[in-house]
């Protein structure tokens, strides 16, 4: 087992060496500078980002998911990024899957020694059927997580596509992995706590894969979550402000046609774009892989052509 203190994530910020004398304003002031770090650390590793955006889509397009695999705070950004699919980008729970060390209690209750297995990573992911279309993205601010290291090697056997996000250069996940994220976000305010800057560059870039890759499978129309879950009153008239906003429409059509799409938003806006009923918008979604603009544009070339 390596040296943590060698691990940057581990090091002593010479900046805060006397936190415990800080007044409120000067903590606040001195964490706020430090975030700016993970800002520019993510900035650093886009490309890559960008790469395992292209990945994901692929995977999901192929019917695979995403599969997030962590312990401690990794691993509960990782289950709250996948929870949050569903209600955005109306997935089913199984599409964008969250993994922790320990189970999901592990989310709530610390269960620190549940990562220093890697047979278990290998096991959890074997226990939620893991074939080689999902995409598996390993997520350790230390980048050394043995649950994390044997999840990723046991994916990558099966031939599935494999990132790793790590917050240390040179780390152990990123060697396990066929596309290494390592986002160095430097010591932290308060030593070793990694749920500071390291987890906000771990979140940040969490936020880019799973918005990335469902517009790339035609989730968003314009910038406009069109296949939000209308499951409260919020996002009831949420859904009727996207169908205004998508079509230049009054809200009282926007409610007919989302009562003719029977709520679905995204075929609403179908509907009134191409000027047709709702199994044509469907059919046109379905030609388009529910690319809402790229039905557009099909009806517009099919009308040249007629």
């Amino acid at each position: 087992m390596p040296d943590l203190g060698r691990l940057l994530t581990e090091q002593r910020n010479p900046d805060t060496m006397e936190l415990d004398t800080f007044s409120p304003l000067q903590i606040v002031e001195a964490m706020n500078r430090e975030d700016r770090h993970a800002v520019d650390a993510v900035h650093a590793v886009l490309p890559q980002v960008a790469q395992a955006i292209n990945w994901s889509t692929k995977s999901l397009s192929a019917g695979g998911r995403i599969i997030y695999v962590g312990a401690g705070t990794s691993g509960r950004l990782g289950l709250l990024d996948a929870v949050e699919c569903p209600p955005t980008f109306g997935v089913s729970p199984d599409v964008v899957v969250g993994i922790i060390a320990g189970g999901k209690n592990a989310f709530v209750k610390a269960r620190e020694g549940a990562e220093d297995s890697e047979k278990s990573g290998e096991e959890d992911l074997k226990n939620k059927s893991l074939c080689d279309k999902d995409i598996v993205i390993g997520l350790a601010a230390s980048g050394r997580t043995p649950y994390v290291v044997g999840a990723l090697r046991y994916a990558r056997s099966l031939g599935c596509k494999t990132v790793s996000i790590a917050c240390n250069p040179n780390s152990k996940i990123s060697a396990e992995a066929d596309l290494a994220i390592e986002a160095v976000t430097g010591p932290e305010v308060l030593t070793g706590s990694t749920r500071l800057k390291a987890g906000t560059a771990q979140k940040l870039i969490l936020n880019m894969i799973s918005t990335g890759s469902m517009v790339g499978i035609g989730k968003a129309y314009e910038n406009l979550m069109v296949d939000v879950q209308q499951n409260n009153e919020k996002l009831r008239a949420r859904a009727q402000g996207i169908v205004c906003e998508a079509c230049g429409c009054t809200p009282d059509v926007a409610s007919e046609k989302l009562d003719e799409a029977d709520g679905n938003a995204k075929l609403a806006i179908t509907m009134l774009l191409l000027g047709c009923d709702a199994e044509s918008a469907r059919a046109a979604l379905r030609k388009a892989r529910g690319h809402v603009r790229q039905a557009a544009k099909n009806a517009s070339i099919e009308r040249q052509l007629a």
